[in-house]
């Protein structure tokens, strides 16, 4: 793990397969412009500011057991802030995010629509005026719903935000835009990506380095490596970090281009 300093400006060999422990936006200042293939992540969703009587503000209602609040707070991140600080946050976020991108790189961000004070958040003030392509549509199993007022939600959606050279690998195109996966099971983070959902977005391109600013138990770093390509993880909790790098020092399924898979110990340095 590497802790990145104030002004340092990283070497291809300080980032390269290694998680780097700070806050995201502060990290990715010290990455060069364009040396990023691929940007795949999940940031935080700000549960906790709530309309509701849910997590808001960690008091927990109806969801005082939930995982979630747990893991935030073992994270040091309450994910309560007002909306509007929110927004412009991720938007800071995003702004990196593309500097990063290589002329033909893409982001896929996913991000979950809430209802609030009785409408819809679809989180269009975030992505304005970004270069969406599409939005694909996670269909997962749904959980508890208490609110009267809505049908339970069973889906997240992930924006494909794409600079003008991005292309598909050969054949991804065959994907439809609604790709149904099951949430992760078994792992300490309270709101994992499924390895299955990374390894289709990853093999669906050409990219070879594959950035994680939100990189929380290191899914995306996981899957980077069962497809024999180079991941950098950004991530604010020591604890997280250290369970993505428990989880990647174990023998894993490799895949070549090929399709062809074999069983093989980590291909790389964890850091």
């Amino acid at each position: 793990m590497a802790r990145v300093k104030a002004q340092e400006i990283l070497e291809e060999e300080e980032y390269i397969n290694k998680f780097l422990q700070g806050k995201c936006e502060e990290v990715m200042k010290k990455l060069p412009s364009e040396s990023i293939d691929l940007i795949v992540t999940s940031p935080p969703y700000n549960l906790r500011n709530s309309t509701g009587n849910g997590m808001k503000d960690g008091r927990g209602g109806k969801w005082a057991n939930a995982a979630l609040l747990k893991g935030y707070a073992e994270a040091e991140f309450n994910d309560n802030m007002p909306h509007n600080e929110y927004v412009d946050w991720q938007r800071r976020c995003i702004s990196e995010m593309m500097r990063l991108l290589k002329p033909n790189g893409a982001l896929f961000y996913n991000h979950k629509w809430r209802v609030q004070a009785g409408l819809l958040q679809d989180r269009a003030d975030i992505v304005s005026d970004f270069p969406v392509r599409q939005i694909i549509i996670w269909k997962r199993k749904g959980g508890i719903n208490f609110n009267k007022s809505y049908f339970l939600p069973t889906y997240e959606v992930i924006y494909l935000i794409a600079k003008k050279g991005f292309v598909l690998a050969k054949g991804a195109n065959s994907h439809g835009d609604i790709w149904e996966f099951n949430q992760e099971q078994k792992n300490e983070h309270p709101a994992p990506f499924p390895v299955a959902l990374i390894e289709r977005i990853i093999s669906s391109t050409n990219a070879e380095i594959i950035l994680d600013p939100f990189m929380g138990s290191g899914t995306t770093a996981i899957a980077a490596r069962n497809l024999q390509r180079k991941f950098i993880g950004i991530e604010l909790s020591v604890k997280y970090i250290e369970l993505a790098k428990a989880r990647l020092k174990g023998t894993k399924v490799m895949q070549d281009r090929g399709g062809t898979r074999k069983v093989q110990h980590s291909l790389f340095e964890v850091n």
